[in-house]
This record gives C-alpha cells, sequence and structure tokens, in this order.
C-alpha cells in the first residue's frame, strides 16, 4: 500500500491559511467532469490507453480526493489492444439521477460512444452500453425538472463538410435513461463555436446545467494547447437557439505573457458544481510548463470559483491569471487512507498489501496475471514477458503519474538477469517513441546497470539506444540494486546504488523535452513505470521490486 511518509510537504499547509493548492490532481489527470449527491462530490477524467480506464475520485470538500475506483476495471469491460497511448478513452462525463450514476465517455477507434451505470460510484459498473447513433465525442448527459433527458456532444459539420480546419458541431439528442437509448431526432446546438465568422475551432466538451428557468451550455473552444479556452451559452429552451456570451470566453489563459513566473496555461475543458451553501465552482484542465510551454506532467485537473456576472457565469472572475491558491470553498475534511494528489508530497509503497494499490495503471488490458504480490511478501513481482512499452500490447509495466516537474522516484529491485534481453528497470514513460529507461541487465555473465533513450519513431528493429552503462560487481547475481530518475525541470538525471549504498550518478542532463507533450505529441502526461521485459523473446526470469518512493517539490508550493 501507498505510505505517507512523514515530514512531508502537502496541501495542508495552505489549508492551515484557509487556502486549497491548485491543481487538485496533479500529473496526468485530464478532462475532468464532476457531479454532487447531497455533501459528496465525485470527479471523473480521461485516461486514453490506460487501465483501469476511467478514473473516479470522491471527496467532501473539493479539494482533497480520494480515489475509490475505475469504471471500466474489467477486461470484459475494455479492451485496449492495439491503441496507441493517447487513444483509447476521451472525456467521461459523470451525472447522477434518481439514485443512479451514469458516465458517459467515448472509445476513440474501437467502440464509440457509451454510457455505463451504477447505484454504488466506487463500482462495480455496468458493462458499456453503446450508443451507435451519438457521432461524434464528448457526450455528456443532461437530466431536466421535467423527467427529460438530454445527452450532448462534439460531432461533425453540418452535412460533414467542413467551412474550415477544426470546424466542428454540438449536438443533442433526447435521451431514455431507462433503457439507456437515445430517442427522437438529432438537433445542432452550436455551429462551428461563439462566432463562425471567426473561424471558431474545436467546440467540444458540452455540458449543459439549467440555473432560475435559463439552459446554460458550456464548452471548451481553441483546442487543448495554449489556445484553449472555455465558453458559454444560453437558451430558454433546451432545445435553442443558445446564445453566446458577448465576453467569452470565460476562462482562458491564451492573451497572458508566456514568460510570467509560475504559469498555468491550456485552461479549458470545465465543468460546474455548485456547494451545499449554494456557491459555485469549475474544475478544469490545465498545465504548469517548465519553460515555454513545456511540461511532462500532462494536462492536470484545477478547481476555481465561478461567480454569475449579469446571469453569466465566468470562471475565476478576480484575477486574470489562474491562481495556484485560493479560498477553501467548503470546511475541510481529509477521508481516512486518501493518498495526497495536491501540493508537495512524499509517498513510499511497501508492496506489504494482498491488492495492489488503485494508483497503479497498466499500459493497455493485461489478460494475464503477470505480477504477484503474494509469491516473495514483501515484494512486487514482475514476471519479464517478450512485450515491450515500444509495441501496442499490455508489456509487464505498471505505472505511477509524475506529479510534479521537480522531484525524484526511485526503487529497489531484487533480479537475476539470465541473458542479455532480459531487463528489469524504472522508466519514465511519455509513448511508445518517448521513453527512458534505467534497468539491470547482463553483458556477457556481468551484471550492470544500463541506460537507455527510446528511438523515435521506430516502429520494427531496435526500439532503445544504449546512452551509459557500469558494472556493478555482481556475478549475474540476485543483491538489491536502487534506482533512482531524478526530474529537474527540463532535465532528468538517472541514479543508481548497490546494496543501499550511497546514489551513483549514471547519467544527468537528460533532455526532459524529449518527454514533453509539446514534442512527443499526444494527450497524456509522463508515467514512472515499473518495467521488466525479454524483449521479444521467452523468459522464465522474474524481478522482485522491494519499495517504490515518490518524492515531489515543486518550488510553487
Amino acid at each position: 500500500m501507498f505510505l505517507l511518509q512523514t515530514g512531508c510537504l502537502t496541501g495542508a499547509a495552505a489549508q492551515s491559511r484557509n487556502e486549497f493548492s491548485n491543481p487538485i490532481l496533479a500529473g496526468f489527470y485530464p478532462d475532468p467532469s464532476i457531479c454532487r449527491v447531497d455533501s459528496d462530490y465525485y470527479l471523473v477524467n480521461s485516461t486514453f490507453a490506460y487501465f483501469p480506464g476511467i478514473t473516479v475520485f470522491h471527496s467532501k470538500d473539493l479539494t482533497r480526493w480520494k480515489l475509490i475506483g475505475y469504471v471500466l476495471d474489467r477486461p470484459e469491460q475494455l479492451n485496449l489492444d492495439g491503441q496507441g497511448v493517447s487513444r483509447g478513452l476521451f472525456a467521461p462525463a459523470i451525472r447522477y439521477n434518481k439514485g443512479a450514476f451514469y458516465v458517459t465517455c467515448t472509445l476513440v477507434d474501437i467502440g464509440g460512444n457509451f454510457v455505463a451505470t451504477a447505484r454504488n460510484p466506487a463500482g462495480p459498473w455496468s458493462n458499456p452500453v453503446w450508443l451507435p447513433q451519438v457521432n461524434g465525442i464528448d457526450p455528456s448527459l443532461f437530466f431536466d425538472d421535467d423527467g427529460k433527458s438530454y445527452i450532448v456532444y462534439n460531432s461533425v459539420p453540418p452535412d460533414n463538410k467542413p467551412l474550415y480546419d477544426g470546424h466542428r458541431t454540438l449536438r443533442m439528442y433526447e435521451f431514455d435513461a431507462e433503457s439507456l437509448t437515445v430517442k427522437g431526432e438529432e438537433h445542432i446546438l452550436v455551429n462551428g463555436g461563439t462566432d463562425i465568422t471567426k473561424k471558431p475551432v474545436w467546440i467540444e466538451a458540452p455540458h449543459i446545467l439549467k440555473r432560475d428557468g435559463t439552459y446554460y451550455l458550456i464548452a471548451a473552444e481553441g483546442g487543448t494547447a495554449e489556445n484553449h479556452s472555455e465558453v458559454v451559452f444560453r437558451s430558454k429552451n433546451v432545445l435553442g437557439p443558445y446564445i453566446p456570451y458577448d465576453r467569452n470566453p470565460i476562462l482562458t489563459q491564451r492573451d497572458l505573457d508566456p514568460k510570467r513566473k509560475h504559469p498555468i496555461t491550456c485552461t479549458g475543458h470545465a465543468d460546474f458544481v455548485q456547494t451545499v451553501g449554494g456557491d459555485w465552482w469549475a474544475v478544469f484542465l490545465g498545465c504548469r510548463p517548465y519553460d515555454d510551454n513545456y511540461f511532462n506532467t500532462g494536462r492536470e485537473t484545477f478547481l476555481a470559483p465561478v461567480k454569475w456576472i449579469n446571469t453569466w457565469p465566468v470562471i475565476n472572475p478576480d484575477h486574470r491569471e489562474m491562481q495556484y491558491h485560493y479560498p477553501l470553498p467548503v470546511a475541510p475534511y481529509q477521508e481516512s487512507g486518501a493518498i495526497p494528489l495536491s501540493g508537495n508530497f512524499e509517498l513510499r509503497d511497501d508492496f506489504q498489501s494482498d491488492r495492489l494499490s488503485g494508483n497503479w495503471a497498466f499500459l493497455r488490458t493485461p489478460h494475464e496475471r503477470w505480477y504477484s504480490l503474494d509469491e516473495r511478501k514483501g515484494f512486487l513481482a514482475l514476471r519479464l514477458r517478450p512485450e515491450t512499452c515500444s509495441g501496442k500490447g499490455n508489456p509487464s509495466f505498471l505505472g505511477h503519474r509524475q506529479q510534479h516537474a521537480i522531484g525524484s522516484v526511485s526503487v529497489s529491485i531484487d533480479f537475476s538477469p539470465r541473458a542479455e534481453n532480459e531487463k528489469a528497470g524504472l522508466l519514465v514513460f511519455q509513448n511508445e517513441h518517448r521513453y527512458y529507461y534505467v534497468c539491470k541487465s547482463l553483458e556477457g555473465n556481468e551484471s550492470l546497470v544500463q541506460f537507455y533513450k527510446s528511438v523515435d519513431g521506430n516502429a520494427v528493429g531496435d526500439t532503445m539506444e544504449l546512452l551509459a552503462s557500469q558494472p556493478i560487481g555482481q556475478r549475474a547475481g540476485g543483491e538489491e540494486l536502487s534506482l533512482k530518475i531524478e526530474a529537474h525541470g527540463n532535465t532528468y538525471a538517472f541514479r543508481y546504488a548497490v546494496d543501499n549504498n550511497e546514489w551513483r550518478l549514471l547519467k544527468e542532463n537528460v533532455d526532459a523535452k524529449y518527454l514533453s507533450t509539446k514534442d512527443a505529441g499526444g494527450f497524456v502526461g509522463c508515467m514512472y513505470a515499473l518495467y521488466a521485459t525479454s524483449l521479444g523473446k521467452p523468459s522464465e526470469a522474474t524481478a522482485y521490486y522491494d519499495w517504490f518512493e515518490y518524492v515531489g517539490s515543486d518550488e510553487v508550493y
């Protein structure tokens, strides 16, 4: 299980000042959607090609969150074989109605849009119910107070004839919440965006809410990079016409100085929630670059207040820059067993539990049990298999998000390689073609620690380049080797230690921008991963991980 280290720095320091720290979910937790049931808040995020699919978080205070489960945690629900890291599950939305929770989402390339339901948001959730009539992405349900319900989503231009690149529409069907099917005719609510004469791009992630008899349609616009924003429309009829706010966008950072200190960029893809006390707040994604919009932590979940100004909602109304700290929305509440997800913190997993912590992520769907917590008590055993992280299968890979630009991750491993193709160690991984790997292996009969860089874009043949290696004084033995990756913003350093002695440098000043979203592309953030492979050949070897430590210490906190 994960243990919070004594003396760590967390969001508690800010909360002692009656403030909370942004992001509320640090690291790769994009596309947030939220709902409230009484005094409980539930939040979901996109997980793309990682398994289990669609994180489900719970909070009592909107700022401290506990991972309580996943919507798609059974292989029968979600088969991600062959999917690129940034494909898979896009933009879930969570809603509650009459005792049931509903999550809508898009499984791109291999399924389309679906809805899953549960009575308990911690699960179990139903198998996906597919919605073939919903042609697009980012579906979201709206339950009206007259008993009717609707599903709104991003779709193609009218007649599927785009007027410009990025031309999309927002569309809606009536939805039958009992049969989980759409009914009636499809309606186009928004064509292009806030002002089609200005060629707005990528209107998406729509949600509908109702306040004082008026329907408000919020959506992201401008793409997911620096021009990202959130806009709002309203109507007296759920079917429209929807009129855009004349002071849109209601959230963006695109017009600010990119050289400002500790910028938060790419803000958008928002969802609203109202507290028991009547206040409104927005969750949305944003990014924390270390330099010129380079970031490795991915798109993260932020929280900011919403004010209604002349009957229009505005996010972060009292500031131009998104803030790292705001006053607490409600009285703070600490859930037992929650792993910190905000501010600076330290974590350690000693693998003492009989179950793998939900904080670990598989790369695509595992179809066999290649890991064990009971084979050797107090160790996590990873069986070496031919699958590699450069392919599109399910390798022996367990990932933990990189949640800070400054920090470190370290592991201790007991591993006796039997051939030069057998390797086990620690990855920092962006996608199939962009990663660094520090590992233990063999050269001849001599044990070494090795450092590899992926070969970018190479789909066949060698997928890694050896950049450094050091003999570690062992004759293919099983003595413990400790491995460490240090994040220093735009660089990484890789270290090792033999038999718990001092750390030795293997490679430093390694380019972190190579793994950034800006260079590597895609929609995810970096994962630190326990990874063992036999590089395409059969193997009977097993690597045993004794412990895993994570330290995050960004300057802004």
